[in-house]
């Protein structure tokens, strides 16, 4: 099993990058990052982690619409949690067991990352999962 770090940056719009910029979200320092057996994503001043064994499923997603997509953002209707700079695409993680909550008052059970190169991430977890 690959134990080194592995950085994934955001794709970041054009039109959106400033407006997060104001949030805290930052292109040099925030995406997600696999170290070791852990998954850690970073958005502004969001934070999460959680072992990669946990990550029960992750599918490229998308496209999305931009004003569901872009921000930090909470599914009311299953309490999956987003942290996106695109409305292009992404990855959706599902979790064995939910993370603790980022935002909102409840535990989430997935995550979607718009991250530059869902494949690549994709691609990386499995590796890891082996």
């Amino acid at each position: 099993m690959n134990q080194s770090t592995s950085f994934f940056p955001y794709h970041f719009d054009r039109r959106t990058q400033p407006l997060l910029r104001l949030i805290g979200v930052r292109a040099d320092r925030d995406g997600v990052r696999l170290d070791g057996e852990q998954l850690l994503a970073s958005f502004g001043v969001l934070n999460m982690g959680t072992p990669i064994a946990n990550v029960a499923e992750a599918s490229v997603t998308g496209p999305y619409s931009a004003l569901k997509a872009i921000g930090p953002r909470l599914s009311m209707a299953d309490h999956g949690l987003t942290f996106g700079t695109t409305g292009r695409r992404g990855v959706c993680l599902r979790f064995d067991q939910p993370i603790s909550r980022v935002v909102g008052p409840w535990d989430h059970p997935g995550l979607t990352l718009t991250v530059a190169d869902p494949e690549r991430l994709v691609a990386a977890l499995a590796e890891r999962s082996l």
